[in-house]
């Protein structure tokens, strides 16, 4: 039976999508390509759309230049517009000519009838479409530039939200809104969106045209002309705001972007990873723009619970985005189209992972690609608000500052992978076969320096930094600037401190350089001056916020702030910064809750060589002289095997430990022994540790001064001088006038000792300074200023436990001295006749200190304050004692005295 005559004439409204396209300058193509070629073009084209509409599922209504189909899903009509924009592209490489089309989508209400067989036989379609639906399609078509899809404000979502069925296809589609537009003959304005693939789709703005113009808010409008002197200005104004695009995303100024991950459609593998970097190395040479690291974007991948491997998408890189509060997010492309690279990148707005920007460069060759990317960058930079001089002046071409090798680019950006992993091995070979592919790859030497570094090996480090040097032209600004930091560590570390400060100022987001300032500021013990560096540093931003946050507890602690510093240690441990934990445990040491301390060291591990330190340090703290030996000895054990900078470091908590307990011959020696090798390793050709072997060299002589011995301190300085520059640091200047200090305190001239320590009392200065000053101020008879002293040495407990000097070679003396402080106060409070005060004090050091555990020479001092304190008597200070000893000992000998003499006279006294 004849369908016809069971169906009405015309159906109820059904709603469809319709997809409207149109072969743009379809004339001049024929013209210019002939007859029997352009017969053959339409016959392979006829095919295409045929074999498109079966796949998609699809209906064709009508057709001449242009096609009108209808679907039942968005999905099927984007598939098949996508498809034939595609194909099209194909098609105009292999004749020669270019052949476009644009397509508008559109989802409403249709009304379909079906013609009769005569109608049809006399021409007319199968089906007839109308409705408001058919015109908004033509109207989003008519508008479209050539190979361009336009969708309504109803297909766009509707698509969008089902593109995951076009698989990883789906997941590439760049999608961008153009903002509302005015239809002709249409009441309300309409949204327009774009979509398509990277490397083909427009992604701009449509013409005006008579039949479709943008909808401009009223506010926006030129002002109405009130003086015909003003016409020109007014309308220029008016016209640039007309045509100047909206701003579609706030960006301002040090905002953060995250880059996605390339989306290489080549199918060139040495493509994969090396243009990821490139584009990298590219915008990080902005000073606008920051950029989030690779190693930050992974962090936040695992905190998402996604895979370590998860591709960052649109959808991904957004939420990370969101996650770390960055402003955009860029998604690089690239593509062969056409016979040629192209070189795309859109910007993305998080919040709705929409594309509000989007460039594009073609170029012959995948060696065009470094180029393209300097020129993608560029302009997006631009977009997002960077002045063109700053541009011009912030950026140097990618194959300059990296290299013109693709295969090193990938192999270095493999290293990059590696070292996030911490997979130091891998990430050495990697940026080794980066510098074997070209010599002058300077960030491929820089990573192998990083690498050596991290592993303590010093001297491996400095070598590959020269080389680094060598090829200094082939780095960024910001990068040559960071070589030239490290390079000053080594070579003139006196200006160390300036090079950082002079690039975290330049770049004060660039958080390597705001870290590292931090570091030198707190070696200077420039707490204050260092936490706002550190606190730069700490922000979710940054991968290793942990160090950040690290060296702001670190600063707390040095100017007593112990619950701020406990909560920036919780926090730098909670990012996974492991060795934070030993300086968790000594805030809580330096405030004598030894409890809460032991709880916490419970969570280090026995193989952590510098652990001992802080363990030494808490049993000194404790009085416990055999725990203390035992675990300086077990650190040096640790230690021994690689005869490196802690081979020596620690010979002077052994040495503490040893004096402590009783052991004053076992003291002097090793003291000796740490001052020999100190300065044996200055005395190499070059001494990569040279700043820290001059620390432990004067840190020897100022503990054998304390130990009686002079002869040590007077060598130390002897051969300090052959290194003028490194003495001139601060840090190793002042501790040089402490030594020389305690010599003349040691020589009965107790003055001249206070008139060359009070110049140093800067409020960074070093805790043995203060110690010495007590000293000097009480051997002086300035009694006042040495009990005042005497209390901040037992106030500054985190000063004591936290001064890096020599790595924290001195940590162990400086905490017992604060303890002894106690005792120092009883004998200044003695000699002030304030005998109940002196005992207190005494009191007070018994409770830390008992008695029954002191060595025999601390018991002695003890039982001498307490008798001159209970009898009002004066006492002997032990300074004035030593200098009296020294001097008998100097007449004996200058009399021809045997050393046995002379060691019986220091017996006897």
């Amino acid at each position: 039976m004849n369908e016809m005559t069971h169906r009405p004439s015309i159906d109820s409204p059904q709603l469809r999508t319709l997809l409207l396209t149109d072969l743009c300058d379809s004339t001049a193509l024929v013209e210019s390509i002939g007859d029997v070629a352009t017969a053959t073009l339409f016959r392979d084209h006829d095919r295409l759309v045929l074999d498109l509409q079966q796949r998609w599922r699809g209906r064709l209504i009508d057709r001449s230049d242009g096609l009108l189909l209808m679907f039942e899903r968005p999905i099927d009509g984007l598939g098949f517009a996508l498809d034939y924009v595609r194909t099209l592209e194909v098609m105009s490489a292999s004749l020669g000519k270019e052949i476009k089309a644009r397509a508008g989508l559109h989802v409403g209400e249709v009304l379909t009838w079906r013609n009769t067989d005569e109608a049809v036989l006399a021409g007319a379609k199968p089906l007839e479409v109308e409705g408001l639906a058919k015109p908004t399609a033509a109207r989003l078509m008519s508008m479209a530039r050539p190979g361009q899809i336009l969708l309504s404000a109803v297909a766009e979502p509707l698509a969008h939200r089902a593109a995951r069925e076009l698989g990883e296809r789906g997941q590439q589609l760049l999608w961008k809104s153009h903002g509302r537009w005015r239809f002709k003959g249409m009441p309300e304005s309409q949204q327009v969106y774009e979509v398509g693939e990277p490397g083909i789709a427009p992604l701009r703005a449509p013409p005006n045209t008579p039949k479709a113009w943008r909808d401009i808010p009223l506010w926006r409008r030129p002002a109405s002309l009130v003086a015909e002197a003003a016409v020109l200005v007014l309308f220029g104004i008016g016209t640039w705001f007309m045509t100047r695009p909206a701003p579609a995303i706030a960006f301002n100024q040090r905002d953060w972007v995250v880059v996605a991950d390339l989306r290489n459609l080549t199918g060139q593998t040495v493509l994969d990873d090396s243009l990821e970097q490139a584009f990298r190395i590219s915008l990080e040479q902005s000073r606008y723009v920051n950029v989030l690291s690779d190693l930050k974007a992974r962090d936040a991948l695992a905190r998402m619970q996604l895979k370590p491997g998860a591709v960052m998408d649109r959808a991904i890189a957004s939420e990370v985005a969101l996650r770390d509060g960055a402003r955009a997010v860029i998604l690089p492309t690239v593509a062969e189209v056409g016979g040629r690279v192209r070189v795309s990148a859109e910007v993305i707005d998080p919040h709705t992972q929409t594309t509000v920007y989007a460039e594009s460069i073609d170029g012959v060759g995948v060696q065009s690609a470094l180029t393209s990317i300097d020129e993608v960058t560029a302009s997006l930079r631009e977009k997002l608000g960077e002045a063109i001089a700053s541009i011009d002046q912030d950026s140097a071409p990618l194959p300059a500052v990296t290299t013109s090798n693709l295969d090193a680019l990938r192999a270095y950006a493999l290293g990059q992978k590696a070292m996030q992993r911490q997979d130091y091995p891998q990430a050495l070979e990697m940026y080794g076969k980066a510098t074997e592919l070209d010599p002058k790859f300077a960030l491929a030497w820089l990573g192998q320096m990083r690498v050596k570094n991290g592993q303590v090996k010093a001297p491996e480090a400095v070598e590959m930094l020269r080389k680094a040097q060598a090829a200094r032209d082939h780095l960024a600004p910001r990068e040559a600037m960071y070589l030239d930091a490290w390079v000053a560590r080594f070579d003139t570390p006196g200006k160390a401190l300036d090079k950082w400060q002079q690039l975290a100022r330049l770049y004060p987001d660039y958080k390597p350089a705001q870290s590292n300032t931090a570091i030198w500021l707190y070696e200077d013990n420039r707490f204050q001056e260092a936490l706002p560096y550190a606190q730069s540093a700490a922000v979710k931003q940054y991968e290793l916020a942990s160090t950040g946050y690290d060296m702001a507890g670190r600063a707390y602690l040095g100017i007593g702030q112990y619950r701020l510093s406990a909560q920036a240690f919780d926090q730098a441990i909670s990012l996974g910064a492991a060795s934070s934990l030993r300086r968790r445990v000594i805030v809580e040491a330096a405030q004598r809750n030894f409890d809460a301390a032991m709880k916490l060291e419970q969570g280090l591990s026995p193989k952590d060589q510098h652990a001992y330190l802080e363990r030494t340090t808490i049993a000194v703290d404790r009085a416990d002289w055999v725990a203390a030996r035992k675990l300086s000895r077990d650190g040096l054990a640790l230690v021994q095997k690689d005869d490196g900078l802690d081979s020596r470091n620690f010979l002077l908590p052994v040495a503490v430990s040893q004096w402590l307990s009783g052991d004053q011959a076992s003291a002097r020696s090793n003291t000796a022994k740490a001052a020999q090798k100190a300065l044996g390793s200055l005395m190499k050709d070059f001494d990569a540790d040279a700043r820290d072997d001059a620390e432990l060299a004067l840190a020897s002589a100022r503990l054998s001064q304390r130990l009686g011995n002079r002869d040590v301190a007077a060598g130390v300085l002897a051969s300090l001088k052959a290194h003028p520059t490194l003495m001139a640091m601060p840090g190793l200047s002042e501790m040089a006038a402490v030594v020389r200090a305690q010599d003349l305190l040691m020589a009965g001239q107790p003055k001249d000792a206070v008139a060359l320590l009070k110049p140093l009392i800067t409020g960074h200065e070093r805790y043995q300074t203060l110690v010495a000053l007590q000293e000097a101020y009480a051997a002086a008879g300035d009694l006042e200023s040495a009990l005042e002293v005497a209390r901040q040495l037992q106030n500054r407990r985190g000063l004591a436990y936290i001064e890096l000097n020599c790595g924290h070679c001195l940590q162990a003396l400086n905490v017992a001295d604060s303890n002894l402080a106690l005792l120092q106060e009883a004998e200044v409070l003695s000699r002030m006749g304030l005998g109940p005060e002196a005992e207190k004090a005494l009191a007070n050091f018994d409770r830390l200190w008992p008695v029954e555990v002191l060595p025999a020479y601390l018991s002695e001092r003890r039982s001498r304050i307490k008798t001159a304190s209970r009898l009002g008597t004066v006492w002997e200070s032990p300074a004035r004692s030593m200098a009296r000893m020294l001097s008998r000992a100097a007449r004996i000998a200058s009399l021809g005295a045997s050393s046995s003499t002379l060691q019986s006279a220091k017996g006897s006294d």
